[in-house]
């Protein structure tokens, strides 16, 4: 028996199939699981109530009931073979459209990323979402990309003003041009030039492969855009944290200021360490103190569903199509 999500959900909706299952090719038997209780109580997921309570609380019931339903056995195509994304995905819909819930794009990396602990806590505008779905898209796996980063990051650097054309992103990648590569490169080609800031590239992957670790981020983007004594002005320090977060627009200002206490217009990697070590909580004040953020185990525990315990992680409009590629500085 193989669980092809990876992970439990709170069941609002189906979230993307790990290919594992799929890549031999080989006739499926789906199978899914309906829990018709008054009480959900056998729902879990990594935030909300733990296992133990979780078990407590099911004990309490009078009765709790399961639903098994064998479905169709699902034999590929012969395209589906080929490719086993695509196998999962038409089984997972099938699966889906037999539980009457939608699916979603999302993976388990993805709410790694949106739950992540560090001090630069992602938006729910965030385009990195997107971004690490095209990085996967293309087969590079972020988690081994993160020995990688330094050599991107020389690369970058090297660059006069880190621009790159799609042929030369493509090369800096390794892989073909494609319609892939195309989206990925659009991300980041706010004015439609056919040029990209490789720079910006190396510091969102440096969010993606290590979310948590923000000052390791920040310092591999002051080696990128320092100048010889490692300084940067405010707007390097605008375009950083944009990329970062993920967002078109961000004010930077009064942050660059309270870190730049010597008002001399550049401030130097040991100068942010030293201001975030002092203010941990520097983004929640100064970067986006009304804007809407992804729930994360540090601030206050997330609305409850309708189901009384689990927190719905799920987008909005799940299932409706894909969402239309959000450009990083529309």
């Amino acid at each position: 028996m193989i669980f092809p999500e990876g992970t439990c959900t709170n069941r609002t909706c189906l979230i993307t199939f790990k290919p594992g299952a799929f890549i031999p090719g080989v006739p499926v038997q789906p199978v899914v699981l309906r829990y018709p209780n008054r009480l959900d109580t056998i729902t879990w997921t990594w935030q909300g109530p733990g296992a133990l309570k979780i078990l407590w609380l099911t004990l309490c019931q009078f009765h709790n009931q399961v639903e098994i339903e064998f479905l169709p056995v699902y034999s590929p195509s012969e395209e589906e073979r080929k490719d086993p994304a695509l196998y999962a995905s038409n089984v997972r819909r099938v699966m889906a459209e037999a539980l009457g819930v939608s699916v979603t794009d999302y993976t388990f990396e993805d709410c790694q990323l949106a739950l992540a602990e560090g001090q630069l806590r992602l938006p729910e505008d965030t385009c990195l979402l997107e971004f690490a779905r095209l990085v996967r898209g293309l087969g590079l796996k972020p988690e081994k990309l993160d020995r990688a980063l330094d050599r991107h990051a020389e690369r970058a650097g090297a660059k006069p003003g880190g621009r790159v054309t799609l042929p030369e992103f493509a090369a800096q990648l390794g892989v073909p041009v494609s319609e892939a590569l195309e989206d990925l490169f659009s991300l980041f080609d706010e004015g439609g030039g056919g040029e990209i800031d490789l720079r910006e590239y190396v510091v969102a992957l440096s969010v993606v492969c290590r979310p948590s670790q923000t000052l390791d981020t920040v310092r591999l983007a002051f080696q990128m855009y320092g100048s010889r004594d490692g300084s940067i002005d405010q707007g390097a320090l605008s375009c950083i944290l944009r990329t970062a977060l993920g967002v078109a627009e961000l004010s930077v200002a009064e942050l660059f200021h309270a870190i730049d206490q010597e008002e001399t217009g550049k401030i130097t990697f040991a100068d942010f360490e030293r201001f975030a070590e002092t203010y941990p909580d520097f983004a929640e004040e100064y970067l986006y103190p009304d804007q809407t953020r992804f729930q994360s185990g540090a601030q206050t525990p997330p609305a409850l569903t309708a189901n009384g315990f689990c927190t719905d992680f799920s987008p909005e409009n799940a299932g409706i199509g894909p969402e239309p590629l959000c450009k990083k500085l529309d």
